[in-house]
Parts: C-alpha cells; structure tokens; sequence
C-alpha cells in the first residue's frame, strides 16, 4: 500500500489495550474469553499434524500473545511459537510477560528482510477490525498482508475476517463475501484453501496451504473433469 492507513488499526487496538487492560476487551473482542478461545481452537486446527518434532508458527498480530496463553493452557507442546505486532505497546507487555520467546516488531509491507520463514503463520483480528479505513482501503490492506505473509509461510496460513452472514453489520468491522475473497486467494495465492464458517461466531476463518491435503498419497497432479 502506497500509505499507512493500517496504523489506524494499530491505534485503535492501542486504544482498547489502555481501557481496559490485558484481556479479551483489550484486544478488540465484545464478548467473554469463552468466545477468544474459541477463534484460538480454530487458528490452531489449521496446523496439520506432522513428524513428532516442533511446529514452527508465527502469531501475526500478536498483540498480548493470549494465543500463547492458550497453547499453555492446554498443554499443547509441539508449537515453538513467536509473536509478530507493529504495536510497540503490545510487544512490549508481551516480552515482558513471556521473555524467554522470541518477539517482532516489524511491518511487513516496508521491511521484512530480518523476518524468517515459519510452518505456519496465524493472523487471529488482525483483518476483522477496520477502524476508519473504508472497506476498499481494508481489503487491499488484506491483500498486500496476505500476500507477504504467505511468503514467510512453509505450510500456510490461517486468518480471520467477519462473515457477510449476520442480522447486521458494525460500521468499524470488516464483513467480506465468500466469493471475493476466494477470487483474490485462488489467483494470487494458492488454489489451496479451507473456509471455516462452523464454529457459531459471526466471522469465518480461512486457511491457505501451499499444497493440497493428501491424505491417502495420491498423485497432486490435478485432474480435467467435464
């Protein structure tokens, strides 16, 4: 994107973080942690299961590192996990909740030359929020994060964004069709993606694989069907 319109998004997370504290409302979300781990539960389930040795995955959007608290609290111990924010708020209460991890604080579209490639990189509220940008300004700002997000991912990536399939639509949030989205992912990303629109919250969540799922061992090559 030719300007940082997104760093409104980061000031209005900064904004809930400075009312109400280290939670699930200082992150942006409405209702209860029952609902924050719900999402989180749903993130994870995009990472498939491989040898018996560590996943490597980024959190991208990080914020208070909450999904963190999650993988702790349910002992789950093949994830080395790190954390990604452009909020230097939100890095820094993370380091110094977690300092034995490894944190960023960087913005991918400008300059991503230190940043490594990782299994898998989640991006959980990061596209739900749009503040003040207009819907259009959002979805590229989706695109180009996708885009590069994707290039830092050996396996895929996993992101959020509120469903078009709702009683009615909050002005600040960012509800985006099934069939644009998909569009976008299939010509500019990879053909290879699961929408998750199953879990009773009023959003969906996308992952995108660089390959496709294989289960029984069979040929990738597509094949011509009438």
């Amino acid at each position: 994107m030719s300007d940082k319109s997104y760093l409104d998004i980061v000031a209005g997370y900064e904004a809930y973080l400075e009312r109400y504290g280290d939670n699930y409302l200082g992150v942006g979300w409405t209702k209860g942690p029952e609902y924050a781990d719900v999402r989180y539960k749903v993130m994870l389930e995009a990472v498939k299961q491989g040898p018996p040795m560590k996943t490597t995955l980024l959190d991208f959007g990080c914020g208070a590192s909450h999904l963190y608290e999650y993988i702790l609290r349910h002992h789950i111990d093949n994830i080395e996990y790190t954390g990604l924010d452009l909020s230097e708020r939100f890095i820094s209460l993370s380091r110094k909740k977690f300092p034995h991890l490894t944190y960023y604080r960087t913005d991918i579209l400008t300059d991503d030359a230190d940043l490594p490639t990782f299994d898998y990189v989640l991006m959980n509220g990061v596209f739900t929020m749009r503040m003040s940008l207009t819907h259009e300004e959002m979805f590229e700002y989706l695109k180009a994060v996708v885009a590069k997000a994707f290039q830092k991912a050996r396996v895929g990536i996993a992101f959020n964004v509120m469903s078009k399939y709702v009683d009615w639509e909050r002005d600040d949030l960012f509800h985006l069709p099934f069939d644009t989205l998909a569009s976008f992912l299939t010509k500019e990303v990879s053909r290879n993606i699961v929408v998750r629109h199953d879990y009773g919250l009023y959003e969906y969540t996308v992952y995108v694989y660089r390959h496709p799922s294989d289960p029984v061992g069979r040929s990738h090559e597509p094949e011509q069907s009438l």
